[in-house]
């Protein structure tokens, strides 16, 4: 028998059975759930296995690969630039980095970056895992290339791309790296267990990832000039190249950052508490407000579905989450189910993290059912 780990107040106790039922059906192989509410860690669980074999047991450490999860620690570090006066989201990429004015890119702001709304959802090709491990070459080719459609007039989502672009402004303006930054100005100061990349130190307890079965190759016939298309081969990384030394010591703020729910929820819930979090002030109210600023509202030019996108986060949008309310909610999640999400409303951070990925384009079954068992929970003891 798997046994969940942790604890939980009466009141999430269904979060808990959802999570204990799916380890012992095996839909789930190793997970953490946390749901901070108020500054307190009402849910902070954990079980299951980090290695596919069953062998080694989820610790209450256990850190796992969070593809684009770590989405929204590259945006909470270029938010408290914003907060410190360093970056202004309507100035252009360009005042900052001057080299990226080329090719008709001279116009797009820093927001544009942060709502998937530049236009540069991934690399022209050719361009290969090498060009995606070296920082130079990976930001000038973003900076030589023209934008693939009219920036802010639509989103497209920057599957790989916006960890580059967030990541070169933080090293322009702080003179620090995206991982470096992280660190220093959000993990540590939170105490929260996550990074970009992974220290070597903590290799040992990273769960392996496990990816569902491949999807069949790309249909013949598809437009190569489509958003989708040139996005999705403009972006070399795959599930094979997670999990290896090269990947672990790389700087990919759109897609390998490393931690668990607890880490995720600690630092985020500044966001979900209006700046401040864990006795730290990271963000004004003001500048959390911002987030709230809707850049694109419609059918994302890559994931195709509706996406309503602010500052750095998605929106609340029942047309593709229809268990989270609507309100003043942002979110994001990544591949394979993990999520956390930010509710200014109820002042709760909700955020789950798991190594065997499921299926489906924003959270996976299990995501979903999380979340309706989070909200139901809420919703009963209002």
């Amino acid at each position: 028998m798997v046994t969940v780990e942790g604890t939980s107040t009466a009141r999430f106790e269904p979060v808990r059975a959802a999570l204990e039922a799916n380890l012992a059906s095996g839909e789930e192989l190793g997970a953490s759930i946390a749901v901070d509410v108020d500054g307190v860690m009402e849910v902070d669980l954990w079980g299951g296995h980090a290695d596919e074999a069953r062998a080694v047991a989820w610790h209450r450490d256990t850190a796992v690969g969070l593809w684009s999860t770590t989405k929204t620690l590259s945006s909470l570090a270029a938010l408290v630039l914003v907060d410190r006066g360093a970056l202004d989201l309507h100035r252009p990429v360009a005042h900052y980095w001057p080299e990226f004015a080329a090719r008709g890119k001279q116009d797009i702001e820093v927001r544009h970056v942060l709502a998937h709304t530049s236009g540069l959802s991934g690399w022209q090709q050719p361009f290969t895992m090498d060009d995606l491990y070296d920082w130079p070459t990976a930001s000038a080719r973003l900076a030589r290339q023209e934008p693939w459609w009219e920036p802010g007039s639509a989103s497209g989502y920057h599957m790989q791309t916006q960890g580059q672009l967030v990541g070169e402004l933080v090293r322009r303006v702080s003179g620090r790296t995206l991982t470096e930054f992280v660190d220093t100005e959000i993990a540590r100061p939170l105490d929260a267990d996550v990074q970009i990349g992974a220290r070597e130190a903590d290799w040992p307890r990273i769960a392996a990832l496990v990816p569902p079965p491949q999807p069949p190759a790309l249909p013949a016939g598809l437009d190569a000039e489509a958003v989708f298309t040139r996005t999705l081969l403009g972006s070399p990384a795959r599930d094979e190249h997670v999990d290896t030394p090269r990947w672990r010591r790389a700087e990919l703020g759109a897609v390998n950052g490393h931690g668990n729910a607890r880490g995720l929820a600690r630092a985020l819930s500044a966001i979900s508490r209006r700046g401040e979090a864990n006795g730290v002030r990271l963000l004004s109210p003001d500048t959390v407000d911002k987030i709230f600023d809707v850049q694109a509202d419609g059918v994302d030019l890559f994931l195709g579905v509706p996406v309503r996108w602010g500052i750095g986060y998605a929106l609340a949008d029942p047309r593709t989450m229809p268990h989270m309310p609507t309100g003043t909610i942002c979110f994001w999640v990544g591949r394979g189910g993990s999520i956390v999400l930010m509710d200014l409303d109820r002042r709760i951070t909700f955020a789950y993290t798991m190594n065997r990925l499921g299926e489906g384009i924003l959270g996976s079954q299990r995501t979903h059912d999380y979340l309706r068992h989070v909200y139901e929970a809420l919703d009963a003891a209002a």
